[in-house]
């Protein structure tokens, strides 16, 4: 006589970590992105405004 079990879950520990690493690194990816656009739409006299020039977004972009 055979028997099934189906109470077992189908993820694995390390697989949901994974994916939790994913999902995780993509948001930040994508606050970094959306962190870079906004901040390139401002002007020169808006970035100085609040103490930035150009070639500070991809800085700041980055430590977000």
């Amino acid at each position: 006589m055979s028997a099934l079990d189906t109470n077992r879950t189908m993820t694995h520990a390390g697989y949901t970590s994974l994916a939790s690493r994913f999902f995780t690194a993509l948001a930040t990816w994508n606050d970094a992105r959306l962190t870079r656009n906004e901040l390139a739409k401002l002007s020169d006299r808006e970035l100085d405004d609040i103490g930035l020039t150009r070639g500070d977004i991809d800085q700041v972009a980055a430590r977000f």
